[in-house]
């Protein structure tokens, strides 16, 4: 049978790297808190639940690194983060993925809250 999924598969594509990037649960959501404008690290600290200082400002050097964010300073203490242009490319896909959580969250939700009552009532975990 021949190989039609093309190179994403082999371990050197490019394509790899950019799925782990988009594939972190924090950058999806510091790219998504930037999608619409400009916020400073508080601000995306206060919109992300869960997100500490340390692991934002990670992720935000990660997605500068690779050229999907950009930080702006304008005074000491005045520091902004924005999408790029290719940063920008990712926001429609994003709120595709957002929305479909939204839909389906509680759905997945119920399917494992139903696998781990399963295996609880038969002693055995669920991987």
């Amino acid at each position: 049978m021949q190989n039609t999924a093309g190179p994403v598969f082999l371990a050197d594509c490019p394509t790899r790297l950019a799925v782990e990037i988009i594939s972190d649960k924090w950058a999806v959501l510091v790219l998504f808190g930037l999608s619409h404008q400009p916020r400073r690290h508080g601000d995306l600290v206060d919109l992300i639940g869960g997100i500490s200082r340390k692991v934002l400002t990670q992720t935000l050097r990660r997605l500068q690194q690779f050229g999907l964010v950009e930080r702006h300073a304008e005074a000491p203490r005045r520091v902004e983060y924005s999408l790029t242009d290719l940063g920008q490319t990712l926001v429609e896909p994003i709120e595709v993925l957002t929305n479909w959580a939204r839909d389906y969250g509680g759905a997945i939700a119920d399917f494992q809250e139903a696998a781990q009552a399963a295996s609880s009532t038969h002693g055995r975990p669920v991987s």
